[in-house]
């Protein structure tokens, strides 16, 4: 046999004849690609049949899966085929400081007498995101009625507001426009939100974005695996979906136990605010898609204020209010609750959420949509 006198392989041996390599024919090649495109296609459709999903009538997002959007979408889409009115909003309807038995969701079930309201509330779901989340991932809301949250602490500075120049790292900023509006505080590259319309255009990278932060801490599996070299990687997903959080973390008590301080803030005005704006367009967003909107306003702790940010507060509502009358879309501004039923700016403790959800069944407006679904 000859050899080549430079690799001392066989002369007219093939470089590619090695015991690690696997080649594929084209017939090959097209079977990978169908079960590839298969796997990208149907995959999201058959787990969520394998992953199962019955969410009781005080289900919430647990609030380790805050940014969760895929099973958002599940949560809504549950409560849609059941027929139920979608209470939408941040924390304060998701009850930051309460167990779910004690969210205003559930109290407007207790009182209405019939389990036809789902929280659907999201923590840190600030208007620029909530405006992102209807648009993204409630794409097939549509001919339902929805209770939907707009909360003034947003407009309570420009850094809440999104409108300093600094960069700084706010709630959800995968759900925020990445570039049909400029938000001056968000300095993500071109490629990170390029990454990030794309992500949350197809279904299977949220598929995949929640296998991660449900069953592997968040993780890669690849990363998942190197940590864990002598683990299993299906064993995670035996455990099913984690049950729902109740309180994130200790509320220290009232306002009124720590101290009842008011506070200054520095209001933005309505015109010029970027969370009002972006409000706006999730209201539009839902009617669009043929959805009846019903929003509550607040309630903003008014007892932290001093007068002349009182007088600022004051006027937002009016303005607030305007719009709504303005667009026919039908509201509730409630009085403040009791100041011992704050725990601080804007989340109430269980007391103040029983006590919004008779008010709000009193309001003749609502009772009125309510007779409509």
């Amino acid at each position: 046999m000859k050899f080549d006198t430079l690799t001392l392989k066989p002369a007219n041996s093939d470089d590619f004849a090695c015991s690690h390599v696997v080649r594929l024919s084209g017939r090959q090649w097209l079977v990978v690609i169908v079960v590839l495109l298969a796997v990208v296609g149907l995959g999201p459709t058959i787990w969520s049949y394998f992953e199962g999903f019955t969410a009781d009538s005080d289900y919430r997002l647990p609030y380790e899966l805050s940014s969760d959007y895929w099973l958002w979408r599940r949560h809504c889409g549950q409560a849609c085929e059941q027929g139920k009115i979608l209470v939408v909003g941040d924390s304060v309807i998701w009850g930051h400081y309460v167990p779910p038995n004690e969210s205003l969701a559930h109290y407007l079930n207790e009182f209405s007498g019939s389990e036809q309201f789902a929280n659907l509330g999201l923590d840190g779901t600030h208007p620029a995101a909530l405006a992102g989340l209807l648009k993204y991932y409630g794409a097939g809301l549509s001919g339902r009625t929805v209770v939907l949250h707009f909360n003034p602490l947003w407009l309570s500075s420009t850094k809440h507001d999104l409108q300093t120049d600094k960069e700084f790292r706010f709630n959800h900023a995968e759900l925020v426009s990445q570039f049909a509006v400029k938000i001056p505080c968000y300095k993500a590259s071109t490629a990170q939100r390029l990454r990030i319309v794309a992500a949350r255009s197809f279904p299977f990278a949220n598929w995949v974005a929640h296998l991660r932060k449900v069953y592997y801490q968040g993780k890669d599996l690849q990363t998942w695996t190197l940590e864990r070299p002598y683990d299993c990687p299906v064993m995670p997903v035996t455990r099913g979906l984690p049950q729902p959080g109740g309180v994130p973390e200790p509320s220290g008590g009232t306002w009124v136990d720590k101290g009842a301080k008011k506070q200054s803030l520095s209001w933005v005005t309505l015109d010029s605010s970027l969370q009002w704006r972006f409000f706006r367009q999730a209201v539009e967003q839902l009617r669009r898609q043929d959805n009846k909107v019903f929003v509550l306003v607040g309630p903003f702790n008014e007892h932290m204020l001093n007068d002349a940010d009182a007088a600022t507060y004051s006027q937002i509502k009016t303005q607030a209010a305007a719009w709504f009358q303005q667009n026919a879309v039908p509201y509730f501004v409630p009085e403040p609750l009791p100041a011992a039923h704050y725990v601080d700016a804007s989340h109430p403790v269980g007391e103040g959420y029983a006590l919004l959800a008779k008010k709000l069944l009193e309001q003749p407006t609502f009772r009125a949509l309510l007779a409509k679904q």
